[in-house]
């Protein structure tokens, strides 16, 4: 249930003084600037980026990084299959390891979240011949194609198959032969997509010869139906399968097939594959051994594993563990010439990078202090160094660290002391080279090519100054950064936005923007988008507008303020928040007590239902978007890791379920959600609604037809949403001081 995805739009209001939702939501809208679909070369002095080609297609250019000279590679003259008119568009691509091919994903279609569903062709650039892998298969069926090691094969998902076809052109063999509608090969199923973001489950090994992968038998998973209505006549059952919290789950296995006769091993791994899950595989630094996370249904003890692809026998290298949840790595890197592994842990109650040796599991803290890594980016055994995001003193902002990789750790700061703001870096083989953005709340990212050596610019390349020009335009003062005391030691991180011509002698009306959920943050300095310029319009209004992160939020604040919510979400976090409510109302009295809005998206769609619910009389308006209303109509994964499973906590998930408070609310409520939800399903609202009608309550409702969680398809879809909020809130909550 990760934050909604509108939250990430990144169109910008026209530069004018006064914001408005056609301008920041509309066609004319100022779009953010960014380097566009851009990988390094494998030289680390050179990075390919995609272009437009004059005449159609895209380009796929070289460009030298010391004086950016330019090269078109491959053009888009040259991707035109034959008989067709126009190049290919390309999606992705991907080059064989010796660079002779070129794998091109085109003509997307939806698959969940993405554009998975995908053609692929083949451009040899020795012949510049272009061919279409697949055989016979229906256009938009193939999915997450990928080029062997050894640059001979490519392999991909179809039907529910695993299937490899010779890289030169030739029959396609199909390496599983049970995938059907409930089985389920080298593809992962929804919540293993949504929660452990698992979308191919297949991996080739470094020596070509096998293919480890996982199978799901979703034979018992519950099936939601989604009700498509605006295709035509008749109405369209969308059948989705999807384990909700303390309900059955798909069986899980791990195999390993030899690409050559096709036989496939089962790696032996304990439990019942129904209660137990795999959220990553891949190969342990070498085609000797598969790397295996597997952790049990509570997901609080993580048994990390060496599967052996002869015999199908695991060997136990360690067992991670907490008392509440354990976060899946991504795959390691390996060192030592694969003796020894990297690995994230909270195990002395910070999240810390530790090297692990294979042959014995003994652990080596590698960023040792108080702090957090938040992620960790390159690992350079040659240089002896590994490079990892952090911010030990300031949670909302991200900062690029080093610490080495043998002796006594030595961990130090790289991004200089003299630029605050939220820091991402893509950084080259070689580590002379990064693709560097920095945005601040009030200041949009700008993106550079930086010298790592001297933590110094070389060029500007994308610097999205129409945008600044729209923040400097706006009339706003600087965004407030700040903590508010809720007493027990405990302090929450917030925000605040006051309109133009602030006057602390007045009073005026607050919104909160809230998460509040083990997933997200909110209070970050960072860019936030155009939500973010919506934030800025309404203050512009008359509004305050303000957010707080509350106790369980995923903020680098270590291993027990995140662990803290652990069976009691929706409870510990609204108790949070109407505390930090109250303070502010104490301690700044140009806050109007009579005029408190909160509006949330996905869990702070739900926890604004909570807010109203639980503190009628402190909160007076609330929207609630695509809120889960019920803990038990969620995903397992997700419910079941942070609630425990139902059967176990039967108290909590009723506490922590707003529908469960319906009764009452006193203030007024808008609940927004889409029709085709998949994730939070559109049975939440009319649950919800069902229950405000029992107890009539009035309230308003907004149905988006056939919209998913995002609430974004089709045209004008955002321009009617953030219309329809603005005019709630501008009735229900009257902007202005008095």
């Amino acid at each position: 249930m990760p934050p909604s995805d509108a939250s990430s739009t990144t169109p910008a209001a026209a530069p004018s003084g006064a914001l408005s939702v056609e301008g920041i939501f509309g066609p004319g809208a100022v779009r953010t600037q960014s380097v566009r679909a851009s990988r390094w070369g494998k030289d680390g002095e050179s990075y390919l980026a995609l272009e437009d080609a004059p005449k159609g297609g895209q380009d796929i250019v070289r460009y030298a990084i010391a004086d950016g000279q330019r090269q078109v590679v491959v053009a888009a003259a040259d991707l035109v299959p034959q008989g067709a008119s126009a190049p290919l568009g390309i999606d992705s691509y991907e080059w064989s390891a010796d660079q002779r091919w070129l794998l091109i994903q085109t003509n997307g279609k939806r698959f969940r979240r993405t554009n998975a569903l995908s053609d692929y062709w083949l451009y040899d650039t020795t012949t510049k011949r272009l061919h279409k892998i697949g055989g016979d298969a229906a256009p938009s069926t193939l999915l997450y194609a990928t080029v062997s090691p050894d640059s001979r094969r490519i392999a991909y998902v179809r039907g529910n198959n695993i299937y490899v076809e010779p890289i030169e052109g030739g029959a396609a063999t199909a390496l599983t032969r049970d995938g059907d509608d409930y089985v389920v090969n080298g593809l992962a199923d929804w919540v293993y997509e949504e929660e452990f973001s698992v979308h191919r489950a297949f991996e080739w090994s470094p020596d070509s010869r096998r293919i480890a992968f996982l199978r799901f038998d979703t034979k018992g998973v519950g099936t939601f139906d989604m009700v498509k209505n605006t295709g035509g006549q008749y109405s369209q059952v969308i059948p989705l399968q999807y384990p909700k919290a303390g309900t059955t789950n798909s069986a899980v296995t791990t195999g390993v097939i030899d690409v050559v006769d096709g036989a496939t091993r089962w790696f032996k791994l304990t439990g019942d594959p129904r209660q137990n899950y795999v959220p990553q595989i891949s190969w342990a630094g070498g085609s000797d051994a598969l790397f295996i996370q597997q952790s049990n249904r509570l997901q609080n003890r993580y048994n990390v594993l060496l599967g052996d692809p002869a015999t199908g026998a695991v060997k136990p290298i360690m067992v991670e563990k907490d008392a509440a949840w354990v976060e899946a790595n991504v795959a390691p890197e390996w060192l030592n010439g694969g003796h020894s592994f990297t690995w994230l842990s909270e195990r002395d109650g910070w999240r810390h990078l530790y090297t692990i040796d294979r042959a014995s599991g003994r652990a080596t803290l590698r960023t040792p202090g108080k702090f957090d890594v938040v992620e960790l980016l390159n690992v350079d055994e040659k240089a002896g160094y590994a490079w990892f995001i952090a911010s030990p003193d300031n949670p909302t902002q991200r900062y690029l660290y080093r610490t080495t990789l043998s002796g006594t750790p030595k961990v130090e700061r790289l991004t200089p002391a003299n630029q605050p703001g939220t820091h991402s870096y893509d950084i080259a083989p070689g580590e002379h080279w990064a693709l560097h953005t920095v945005s601040r709340f009030d200041a949009p990212p700008v993106t550079d090519m930086l010298d790592m050596t001297r933590q110094q610019p070389l060029r500007t390349l994308a610097a999205n100054a129409p945008l600044a020009q729209v923040i400097g335009n706006t009339g706003l003062p600087a965004t407030e950064f700040f903590r508010v005391d809720i007493g027990g030691g405990t302090q929450l991180d917030g925000w605040l936005i006051k309109p133009p011509g602030f006057d602390p002698a007045k009073r005026y009306p607050i919104l909160y923007f809230v998460y509040g959920e083990p997933w997200g943050q909110t209070v970050a300095d960072r860019w936030a988008g155009a939500q973010g310029l919506w934030h800025r319009m309404l203050a512009q209004k008359g509004y305050l507008v303000a957010s707080l992160d509350p106790r369980g939020t995923a903020t680098p604040r270590g291993h027990d303020w995140r662990k803290s919510i652990y069976r009691q979400v929706g409870i510990l976090a609204s108790a949070d928040y109407a505390a930090g409510v109250r303070k502010m109302l104490s301690t700044r009295p140009y806050i109007d007590p009579a005029r408190i809005g909160i509006w949330g998206w996905s869990g702070g769609g739900a926890m604004t239902q909570n807010a109203l619910f639980r503190y009628p009389d402190l909160y007076k308006t609330g929207i609630a978007v695509a809120g889960p209303t019920d803990m038990t109509l969620y995903d397992t994964i997700y419910q079941e890791r942070y609630m425990g499973l139902p059967q176990d906590n039967a108290e909590g998930y009723k506490n922590g379920s707003p529908i469960n408070f319906a009764d009452r609310l006193k203030g007024n409520l808008l609940l927004i959600h889409g029709t085709l939800d998949d994730n939070v399903h559109y049975q939440n609202q009319d649950q919800l609604v069902d229950r405000l009608i029992h107890f009539n309550k009035p309230f308003t409702m907004m149905a988006y037809p056939d919209r998913s969680h995002g609430i974004y398809e089709g045209e004008n879809t955002s321009i009617h949403l953030y219309s329809l909020m603005t005019r709630y809130l501008e009735t229900n909550l009257p902007p202005g001081g008095r």
